[in-house]
């Protein structure tokens, strides 16, 4: 079945791409924190550069732990058009949850202290507010209205978004229409690539989904890639 986009639509293409593996936190929570990521996994970048496009649009979070994914991106594949390599814009709004007081302690004793929610799949069900911090809710706001504008002011093209694990659920919760609650269900490994479409046409907006958290260095010779 073809996969060409119908005439009366504009298709807009998100390519959103997990971060490196965060290898230095100590097993602290880092949260919103700007701490370094591991790009040593020469396998995972050069399988997963070849498959993200040429030309495109690229942003990030301001945190440092997204360009240094994006340049391993742009060392691993050739993303020069006309000579030119790709620019790199970080937008705030793109960041992980700020977890606020809750940043910087032991991951282990602060699970251990909480009363675990099978629904949750993250630090705290999406309403909840850590001290000093925003919850999953008020991030998934932020990132709606990042996206929105991305979409309007870049019509048409390939975006590809180096971003964080939260980023990205609340993405996929803006595109299931889904409660922000919802969106904490989704797995987002390190370096994963999760593909969202949006359709501008005559009667309205929509999404279509082309796939979540694919790892396209599973299962090949050199290894199973990063550790999440």
């Amino acid at each position: 079945m073809s996969t060409a986009t119908p005439s009366p639509f504009v298709r807009t293409r998100w390519w959103w791409v997990r971060h490196a593996p965060v290898r230095g936190d100590g097993g602290r929570i880092y949260g919103g924190s700007d701490i370094a990521c591991d790009c040593g996994d020469a396998h995972v970048f050069s399988s997963l550069a070849p498959v993200l496009p040429r030309g495109a649009v690229w942003v990030a979070s301001h945190l440092g732990r997204t360009r240094q994914t994006a340049e391993a991106l742009w060392q691993a594949g050739d993303f020069t058009v006309d000579g030119a390599g790709p620019r790199l814009t970080a937008l705030p709004a793109l960041a992980e949850q700020d977890l606020g007081d809750w940043q910087g302690q032991d991951r282990t004793r602060f699970f251990a202290e909480r009363q675990p929610l099978a629904a949750s799949y993250w630090f705290a069900p999406a309403d909840e507010r850590p001290p000093g911090g925003e919850s999953f809710s008020e991030l998934c706001g932020r990132v709606n209205a990042a996206i929105a504008e991305l979409t309007a002011e870049h019509r048409g093209r390939d975006i590809v978004a180096v971003a964080h694990g939260g980023t990205i659920r609340a993405a996929i919760a803006l595109a299931l229409n889904l409660a922000p609650q919802g969106g904490l269900a989704f797995a987002i490994e390190n370096c994963s690539l999760t593909r969202l479409d949006h359709y501008d046409g005559p009667d309205g907006t929509g999404w279509r989904i082309g796939t979540v958290n694919a790892q396209p260095w599973l299962g090949t010779a050199e290894g199973a890639g990063p550790a999440a």
